[in-house]
């Protein structure tokens, strides 16, 4: 059984508590139901969420959270039913797959200030989101034994993996976190690979939020007005390594990490813009 990253046990116990106290429950009085007042219970919880206009994928992945606790207190022996019944959400594959040009991109770089221990570190941070197309919480639980300076390489927990990977660095990127570990002048390599500056929190790992928080300031300081993100900065990564390999999506496959090839092709779709071709063709014809 794959074990839940800490990044999705601290997601999943906010998610239950707030479930809880969404409909005024005791954990306990949640887990003596019936199945089919627990079923009732979830459902309700369902319908409030929807009302609320909450993403399909954040309303399941609430539920999935319940239904990995009530799953868990069954094959413990402290509750009497599951929750195969409750059903997720149907999603629909990605639309917005834009990101940012490599030319914004690049401007976003040259507004660092390299000569700052912060700037060392945040364009360490940004050339690895683009590089690698690394997730926020992928590029968060790195430590810095997790770095390999000779083999340029990183060990990565991946999403939805139970076991760590390791991706290969470009050269830019490698320099990059050398500069930032050398200004740092930390070598325990237990320590996290990214941590804040800022006095008072000096040394402590950078969460997915400050990670986010870094990508949105450097964004808006260099005039990148586009809403920005580490995941849109994943998406400016992909389409312009499908752009580079002429849409080779079993190659780029390789640097998303993505388990299923139709995600990527919707990327390439959105790339190419193959709806627009086929309108221009049938409207030729008129």
């Amino acid at each position: 059984m794959t074990k839940p990253s800490e990044h999705t046990q601290r997601v999943y116990r906010t998610d239950i508590i707030n479930f809880l106290r969404d409909l005024d429950l005791s954990l306990g009085k949640f887990l003596t139901c019936d199945r089919y007042q627990a079923f009732e219970l979830v459902s309700r919880y369902m319908g409030q969420m929807s009302t609320k206009n909450l993403s399909p994928s954040t309303i399941n992945r609430r539920i999935s959270a319940i239904k990995s606790l009530v799953t868990y207190a069954y094959n413990c022996g402290k509750c009497e039913y599951v929750l195969d019944n409750v059903k997720s959400l149907a999603i629909e594959p990605y639309r917005d797959t834009s990101g940012v040009s490599l030319a914004q991109f690049k401007q976003i770089l040259a507004a660092i200030d390299e000569t700052s221990l912060k700037g060392k570190r945040d364009r360490a941070i940004l050339l690895l989101l683009w590089g690698n197309a690394l997730r926020r919480s992928e590029l968060a639980g790195c430590n810095i034994a997790d770095f390999d300076p000779d083999s340029k390489t990183l060990r990565i927990k991946g999403k939805g993996r139970s076991q760590h990977e390791i991706v290969s660095l470009g050269t830019s990127a490698r320099a990059a976190i050398q500069y930032w570990l050398i200004a740092r002048g930390e070598i325990n390599p237990t320590s996290a690979l990214f941590c804040s500056v800022n006095p008072g929190y000096k040394d402590g790992r950078l969460c997915t939020q400050a990670i986010a928080d870094i990508v949105i300031s450097r964004s808006k300081a260099a005039g990148v007005n586009k809403k920005m993100s580490p995941h849109r900065i994943r998406h400016s990564s992909i389409t312009a390594a499908l752009d580079a390999t002429n849409g080779n999506v079993r190659e780029v496959q390789k640097l998303s990490r993505h388990k299923n090839v139709q995600t990527l092709l919707v990327y390439d779709d959105n790339r190419t813009n193959a709806q627009a071709k086929v309108t221009n063709i049938l409207d030729g014809l008129i």
